[in-house]
C-alpha cells in the first residue's frame, strides 16, 4: 500500500514521522513538494519517502490519500484532481465538511475527517475521526489514540479545542520568560516549565476517569499559592475568556 500526502506542513510531517517510526505496513509514502524544505528533510530522513512531481501523481500512485492543506488551498486545488472510487481519503482540513468533500471529489471513495496534532510524531495524542471507520481507527491507533466521532456536527467541538494548542504553548513561553526575567537561565527555565506541565498533564490523564474538578480542588490548600492563582485568574476573566475563544472558533467552523 502506498500512502500519499497532499500538503507537507507541520501536521503532515508530524503524521509522516509517526508512521515511519511505527509498525504500520506500507510500500511508499509519496508526498507533495509544496513545502520544499520539509519534503526534502523527510526524504533525507526516511528511505521509503518519495517526492511527487504534482498532486495528481500522488493520487494516481496511492491507495490512501491524506489531505493536509489549508481550506483556501483545498477549495482551490481539489476540484481539479481526479480521485478513484477504491481510495481511502483522509482529510485534515478544518473547515471543509464531509458533504463538501464528497461534492468536490465526485467519486464514491471512503472519506474520513481526522484531527491529528503535532505530538503524533511521537506516537502520542488523540486523533478524533469522523465518521467511524474500523480500518482508519486501526491505522491511527498505531500512532496515537483514535477517538471515533459518529456525528460530524459533534466533531466540530474537537476541531475547536484543537485551536488551543498554540495558546497552551504561549502559556509555557510566558512562564518561561517570567523566570528568565528573574535571573534564571533560559535553558533551565524552559526545561523546568515544560517538565512541570508534562507531569501535570500525565497526572490529569491518569485521573481522567474522575471529574477534573477534583484535580482543581485537590491541588489547592486554604490560603495557598494555587488557591491564589485560580482566584486571581478567575477574577481577571481568564477562564471565561478561554470559553469565549472556544465559542468563537466553534462559530467559525460551523459556518
Amino acid at each position: 500500500m502506498n500512502l500519499g500526502f497532499i500538503g507537507t506542513g507541520k501536521i503532515a510531517s508530524s503524521v509522516i514521522k509517526g508512521i515511519c517510526n511505527s509498525k504500520i505496513l506500507y510500500n511508499k509514502i509519496i508526498i507533495s513538494s509544496r513545502n520544499k524544505n520539509i519534503a526534502r528533510n523527510l526524504k533525507k530522513k526516511f528511505k521509503k519517502i518519495e517526492i511527487s512531481k504534482n498532486n495528481q501523481e500522488i493520487i494516481d500512485k496511492c491507495q490512501w490519500i491524506f489531505l493536509s492543506v489549508t481550506p483556501n488551498v483545498g477549495n482551490k486545488i481539489l476540484k481539479d484532481l481526479h480521485f478513484k472510487p477504491n481510495q481511502t481519503i483522509i482529510s485534515f482540513i478544518s473547515s471543509i465538511t464531509l458533504l463538501q468533500l464528497k461534492e468536490i471529489i465526485k467519486v464514491k471513495a471512503k472519506i474520513v475527517r481526522a484531527i491529528p496534532l503535532p505530538p503524533i510524531s511521537l506516537k502520542k495524542g488523540p486523533v478524533p475521526i469522523c465518521p467511524a471507520n474500523k480500518t482508519v481507527r486501526s491505522f491511527f491507533d498505531k500512532i496515537g489514540t483514535t477517538i471515533e466521532v459518529y456525528n460530524e456536527k459533534s466533531s466540530i467541538n474537537f476541531w475547536s479545542t484543537s485551536g488551543m494548542m498554540a495558546p497552551f504553548y504561549e502559556i509555557l513561553r510566558v512562564m518561561t520568560d517570567w523566570l528568565v526575567k528573574r535571573g534564571i537561565k533560559r535553558k533551565i527555565a524552559q526545561r523546568y516549565i515544560t517538565s512541570l506541565f508534562l507531569a501535570l498533564s500525565e497526572d490529569a490523564f491518569m485521573n481522567s476517569h474522575k471529574d477534573l474538578k477534583s484535580l482543581v480542588k485537590d491541588s489547592q490548600t486554604p490560603k495557598g499559592l494555587n488557591e491564589q492563582g485560580v482566584r486571581e485568574l478567575s477574577r481577571a476573566g481568564f477562564y471565561k475568556s478561554l470559553e469565549k475563544t472556544l465559542n468563537s472558533i466553534h462559530k467559525r467552523l460551523s459556518r
